[in-house]
């Protein structure tokens, strides 16, 4: 059964029935959760949505069926080419139609037969990254095919709040627009509330059903062992590994890091391998094809692997650095245990490895060279290469420019290069500060949080499912602090989870996480903030308000 476009009168509903049976057909799944049949309905009979689930929990299976609900091809915006071959090969080894992929990697005559093909009907699912959809004849390309859905993956990579901002994002909703406005489908496993609300206002989306499905993984024990030195954090890590049972991941901050924790595992006889993105394609491939294989017990990875790695029986993900953020801790542990069975995640947790997370947040970009950045884009739309050499500026150094700029509103990604908005070099700076002052302070609240989960003395559920808003009565039973001493809250914290509230420094913001003595507070302007309840209430340093 496929839907035309806004359903018009006639046609019968899609009913929770048909996507089941949808569903066992085509993926062999028979038992869909509901929420993922709540976002297909939604999306299928032509309404915009936004889907917010957890890692693991089915966000592929959600525009996949309703790719095949709708009349029409569907076009797939996804930003890592290793994710797009993943989810090609996945829908050519299932009962989907046919897909394909059209990016960089490929030669300039299978670009264009992708594109062909899709125009076509060939393929119900084209699958393109961000910045292909800025240029104009690409956009043009796909028009000419009418596609009935439009499904923007890793959402949150469009909000400067989330925690992978890319300007690229920032050009969809005209690329939507310019394909005769298809209905959108927004996907991300990582979304705050603030988040979730600037995901929405960036893509235009119209009245959408907004789907947010539980963070909580109670199969997952959570736990943090604290080190005072390098040394000791990786032999007890070693140690570890000899009595993890299947297969584990390890992630570290650096390459180096990966291949010396790759070495001492080899050593000590345990089958592991290195993945981080200095390897080259085929060493990546490799190691990719061994873990899925069972060939490798472990993989020691940066963040470059995740995406993509769809392996349900994931025993361990061990953290021997500091993540970033909690959005990038989430992820990454949220790779234990999709099958539902029991899994760890553990933090080897050292207060100064913080420091290295701040030095990856990247130095302040000054005002000269955003002056110069905006001057080299104002008369014309150009490439962030040529700016780079008009303004005799770094690639680097360009690109996190335009990244302020763009956050600012000063500047935007259009179908024809990077284009200056109607102001003032003068002005354009100043905003372009402004957004990378609150930038840098919520990125460096981020971290703070990281340190916040590492440290704390409550249950780590409850901060790490308040963070996204969800509320965790402790004890959840299944952390380390939980299983060594009484996390229940002594009294009723002054203020709800969700509320409105006014700070007299740092502005207003919303309540996430009241626990025992805490309370997890994200500001506006400041970022997140962890309060001391016993001050807060003393001084009266919060007041509810009604919001913006």
């Amino acid at each position: 059964m496929q839907v035309p476009r806004g359903n018009p009168a006639g046609v019968p509903n899609v009913t929770a029935e048909v996507i089941d049976v949808e569903a066992e057909v085509r993926l062999g799944i028979t038992s869909l959760r509901d929420e993922q049949r709540r976002a297909i309905r939604a999306a299928a009979l032509g309404r915009d949505a936004l889907v917010v689930m957890p890692t693991g929990s089915g966000k592929s299976a959600v525009y996949q069926l309703t790719g095949e609900l709708r009349s029409g091809p569907t076009v797939v915006v996804s930003p890592l080419l290793a994710l797009q071959h993943d989810q090609v090969r996945h829908i050519e080894d299932s009962g989907l139609s046919s897909a394909g992929a059209a990016n960089s990697l490929q030669s300039r005559g299978a670009f264009r037969g992708v594109l062909d093909d899709f125009v076509r009907g060939r393929l119900e699912f084209l699958f393109v990254a961000p910045e292909q959809l800025a240029r104009a004849e690409i956009v043009d390309t796909l028009a000419d095919a009418g596609p009935s859905l439009f499904v923007v993956d890793e959402a949150h990579c469009i909000s400067t709040w989330g925690h992978d901002f890319r300007p690229d994002y920032l050009a969809l909703a005209d690329a939507i627009s310019a394909l005769g406005r298809p209905p959108v489908l927004a996907l991300t496993a990582s979304a705050a509330p603030p988040v979730r609300d600037e995901i929405v206002e960036r893509l235009r989306l119209e009245d959408p059903a907004v789907v947010v499905a539980s963070f909580d993984r109670p199969e997952i024990e959570l736990t943090v062992r604290r080190f005072v030195d390098e040394g000791s954090k990786r032999a007890a890590l070693l140690e570890d590994a000899h009595t993890w049972k299947g297969a584990a991941i390890v992630y570290t901050a650096t390459r180096r890091a990966a291949e010396e924790v790759r070495d001492a595992l080899v050593d000590a006889g345990i089958r592991a391998a290195a993945y981080h993105g200095a390897a080259g394609r085929k060493e990546r491939e490799r190691v990719h094809e061994a873990f899925m294989n069972d060939e490798i017990a472990v993989v020691v990875a940066t963040n470059a692997f995740g995406m993509g790695i769809d392996k349900a029986d994931v025993r361990v993900v061990a953290h021997l650095d500091v993540p970033g953020s909690i959005d990038a801790y989430y992820q990454e542990m949220g790779r234990a245990g999709r099958d539902g069975d029991p899994a760890r995640a553990v933090l080897y947790y050292r207060p100064e490895d913080l420091g290295v997370q701040r030095f990856f947040k990247g130095a302040r970009v000054d005002e000269a060279t955003i002056a110069r950045v905006f001057a080299a884009c104002a008369s014309t739309p150009r490439s962030a290469d040529d700016l780079a050499h008009r303004s005799d500026t770094s690639r680097g150094r360009t690109r996190a420019a335009l990244d302020r700029l763009a956050m600012a509103g000063a500047v935007r990604r259009t179908r024809r290069g990077w284009s200056a908005s109607r102001v003032d070099s003068a002005t354009a700076s100043a905003r372009a500060l402004d957004a990378a002052d609150q930038y840098e302070r919520t990125e460096q609240s981020r971290i703070e949080m990281m340190r916040a989960y590492a440290e704390s003395t409550g249950c780590r559920r409850v901060l790490l499912l308040g963070y996204y808003g969800e509320r965790c009565t402790p004890p959840c039973g299944n952390c380390d602090v939980c299983q060594t001493r009484d996390t229940r809250d002594a009294e009723e914290a002054p203020f709800a989870v969700g509320e409105n509230v006014e700070h007299r420094e740092f502005g207003s913001g919303v309540v996430m996480t009241t626990s025992g003595d805490r309370l997890l507070v994200l500001f506006r302007t400041h970022g997140y903030r962890m309060l001391a309840t016993d001050l807060v209430v003393d001084h009266d340093l919060l007041v509810a308000s009604a919001g913006s």
